[in-house]
């Protein structure tokens, strides 16, 4: 996801400090957003020239220091309050005070995390789908102190990338994933159950309710691991008994069965 927002950014002329403390990551993000960018030279007809200039316009940084001056940080570090807390308070003392600082969290409170810094008006969700590239939607997800500017600049931002803003409020998986990942546990639950196997449960959701991508299919993109988190914060929020998350969810997470980027999940997947 981080690298997809930096590419995004970067395409539309922004400078973009990409930081990882992990040298291995940036390098990794920056082989994924150069494969990104060749493919859409494939399909959409960019040009060498465009490439280099976004390829030019990403700074890897291994140092928060480095986002002194930016208008605009974007966390995406793991879908886990205490990870996501740790960069915001570190955010919060190295940018300059009117930086606006947003997380791409999918599930987890704004308000909590701004909380954490000394601006929580200037403090905001933007969730960007997967693959970022692609996807057009982009939620705004107001806390309880986000302020008004805050908002309109970020909505701005989101239009200028070509990506389109749909404005929701604080609350746990907000829209998208409070629809969404009951219905994937519901789908991993029948498998769990022996209604149906991972194909037949997929190709019912492709073939009679016209979904792109198997509820199955589309939890390995997404990561079983990211899944269960979401569904631990839904739970949580609302403790209610429907947003359990399913037993076999949280055997394969322990296995290390995470989807695509373990090379196996519901389905395996080659390197």
């Amino acid at each position: 996801m981080g690298s997809g927002i930096a590419q995004v950014f970067a395409q539309k002329g922004h400078v973009v400090a990409l930081c990882d403390a992990v040298a291995s990551q940036l390098e990794r993000a920056l082989l994924v957003i150069e494969k990104s960018l060749n493919r859409e030279r494939e399909k959409n007809g960019i040009s060498a020239a465009e490439k280099d200039r976004t390829l030019g316009n990403i700074q890897p940084r291994s140092s928060l220091e480095a986002l002194k001056g930016a208008a605009l940080v974007v966390e995406a570090v793991s879908e886990a309050f205490d990870a996501k807390r740790r960069v915001f308070e570190e955010l919060d003392q190295a940018c300059d005070p009117a930086t606006i600082l947003a997380t791409n969290t999918s599930s987890i409170s704004i308000t909590q995390l701004a909380a954490t810094t000394g601006r929580p008006d200037r403090v905001i969700g933007m969730h960007f789908m997967n693959p970022v590239p692609v996807m057009k939607l982009v939620e705004i997800v107001r806390g309880m102190q986000t302020s008004e500017d805050t908002f309109l600049t970020t909505r701005a931002l989101v239009e200028h990338l070509n990506k389109v803003p749909v404005e929701v409020n604080d609350s746990p998986g907000f829209v998208s994933n409070r629809v969404l990942m009951p219905m994937i546990n519901e789908a991993i639950f029948c498998v769990y159950e022996g209604v149906g196997t991972r194909e037949a449960v997929d190709a019912v959701m492709k073939l009679g309710m016209k979904h792109p991508m198997g509820p199955l299919a589309l939890a390995d993109l997404i990561g079983l691991d990211v899944c269960l988190n979401i569904m631990e914060t839904l739970y949580a929020g609302f403790s209610d008994a429907k947003y359990r998350p399913c037993p076999l969810l949280k055997k394969m997470v322990a296995a290390g069965r995470l989807g695509r980027k373990s090379g196996e999940g519901f389905y395996r997947y080659s390197p």
